[in-house]
């Protein structure tokens, strides 16, 4: 079956207010306020707040994984990168899926054994607790501050362009809604909110795919009609024109999605080590099947909508999933899509803040300024306070980099995370000879040197500051950063041994192997 002629250039509805859109929105948000208000009243301990109370079972807590990994960088910005560049938009499908059995066989069932609140619980059990938690906090939030970009772009641009409010007021909406669930409610609205989010985003992605497929026929005949269209569509190149380039995305795809700390923090939410496990095997079955589906709708919108009309609404191509249901549905699917698109930046925004303020308020105010010594309705506090200031944070973000590809900013988020976080957790759990200093090493140039390469490439010297070349010509730092993360920590170590650590490893070992209480009972 041959597709239909593409609209022409300008001819949506997006950018007019769309009532559907708006009710869809707030029932959605009606209905998660109330399950906030319902968690509120359970949530009085530190304990409750950020990982609900251990009392998560396997299936929820691989629907929660689900609805935190499931971005908007996933459905807005993959969807986008197909469109607008053909095969090498893939590679994000494929980098981010691909992390999932490195969770899955190396860091569920340790983390959830040794930690407590944060993936720096793990990294700090047998090192010196200070220094470990301040340079593990700062990668935290800096991997935290460049995901909240992504998200905060994403949402912005779908509310100004359906229900006709400025951009930074959309902004600031997102903020404020998202403050709601985290302060009030904690892991265990964030949670529900995930679950409900991940239903809601996966239907509505397998429903427009089944529609695209309705209207072009097989996926081979999709793929066929693309090449027509856009000769080169399924030829790498477009997007990532070097091996080298590729490489590099690649492992920070797949590396940093086992260094996300907001990932990572979700498997203190189950009781034990086997759910902990089972947890990662059902999300990763949801997150596949969904990634799947993306690419049919990046394929999809490329053909039914066409680039041109896509980059007229968006020249970041975030809206191409949006407008392609509009093709198919018209204004009310639109809505429905909008609205789930939404959902989804909410639960992904409100993850994020707790994993930060976990950081900010168990790791340097708990362990580094009040040295372990204070008070659990004192760190509640402090988590609150965390919260509010990374939601200002999350606002001035968004306002800042308005207009940059949300999947293309969450790479980068994930290159700080495979540099700055998964080398020294990784080390920590598997090498008697790491000691503080080569953590502490590790962590910083991972994050300062992927810093500073991604403030020197294309993206940000070029596009953002308005230089005319880059001086590092990698978009994606990964291929230096992890590496070298890994070589720092591994030589300091080497130089600076730490007797302490060593002998505290085979401890680390029986608790990562057989859980605290089967630890204890050996010893």
């Amino acid at each position: 079956m041959s597709a239909p002629p593409p609209p022409a250039p300008g001819a949506t509805a997006l950018g007019d207010t769309n009532l559907t859109a708006i009710a869809c929105f707030l029932v959605f948000v009606a209905i998660t306020l109330v399950i906030t208000w319902w968690a509120a009243r359970r949530t009085r301990s530190t304990a409750a707040f950020f990982a609900a109370g251990g009392t998560i079972t396997a299936g929820q807590n691989g629907l929660a994984l689900a609805g935190d990994y499931m971005s908007a960088a996933s459905f807005l910005g993959i969807a986008g990168l197909v469109s607008m560049s053909g095969f090498d938009g893939l590679i994000y499908s494929v980098g981010w899926l691909v992390g999932w059995p490195v969770i899955t066989f190396l860091i569920a069932e340790p983390l959830r054994n040794l930690g407590k609140y944060t993936f720096t619980d793990v990294v700090a059990y047998r090192l010196r607790q200070r220094p470990v938690r301040v340079a593990s906090a700062a990668g935290t939030l800096a991997v935290v501050s460049f995901y909240l970009i992504a998200q905060m772009v994403g949402a912005g641009n779908l509310i100004h362009l359906l229900f006709g409010l400025p951009y930074r007021l959309a902004v600031v909406i997102v903020g404020a809604v998202m403050l709601a669930y985290v302060l009030f409610g904690g892991m265990i609205a964030t949670t529900w909110v995930q679950i409900i989010k991940a239903v809601m985003l996966l239907a509505g992605a397998i429903l427009l795919a089944a529609l695209v497929l309705r209207e072009v026929g097989h996926p081979l005949d999709l793929f066929g009609a693309a090449r027509a269209e856009y000769p080169g569509a399924l030829a790498p190149g477009k997007l990532v024109s070097s091996p080298l380039e590729a490489v590099s995305l690649g492992l920070a795809l797949m590396f940093g999605t086992a260094g996300l700390p907001h990932i990572l923090m979700r498997f203190y939410t189950v009781p034990d080590a086997a759910t902990a496990r089972r947890s990662v095997f059902y999300a990763t079955s949801v997150i596949g099947l969904f990634y799947l589906v993306t690419f049919i709708l990046g394929f999809g919108a490329a053909v039914l909508v066409g680039r041109d009309a896509i980059k007229a609404v968006d020249p970041g191509g975030n809206m191409a999933a949006p407008l392609l249901a509009e093709a198919l549905g018209g204004t009310m699917f639109l809505g429905v899509i909008a609205a789930v698109a939404f959902a989804t930046i909410l639960a992904v925004v409100a993850g994020l803040t707790l994993s930060g303020a976990a950081a900010i308020s168990h790791d340097l105010w708990g362990h580094v300024i009040k040295r372990g010594q204070f008070e659990e309705t004192q760190q509640l506090a402090v988590a609150r306070y965390a919260t509010v200031g990374l939601a200002v944070l999350a606002i001035g973000l968004g306002i800042a980099f308005q207009g940059q590809n949300v999947a293309f900013m969450v790479g980068l988020a994930f290159a700080i995370a495979a540099s700055a976080n998964f080398p020294a957790l990784l080390l920590s759990m598997t090498w008697r000879g790491f000691t503080t200093a080569g953590a502490v090493a590790s962590m910083v140039t991972g994050m300062v040197s992927a810093l500073t390469l991604i403030t020197l490439s294309p993206t940000v010297w070029v596009e953002l500051l308005g230089n005319p070349s880059p001086v590092v010509p990698l978009k994606n730092p990964g291929v230096i950063t992890v590496p070298l993360a890994f070589i720092v920590g591994i030589v300091v170590s080497l130089v600076r041994p730490e007797p302490a650590a060593a002998a505290g490893f085979d401890d680390a070992q029986e608790r990562m192997s057989l859980g605290p209480t089967a630890a204890a009972r050996v010893e």
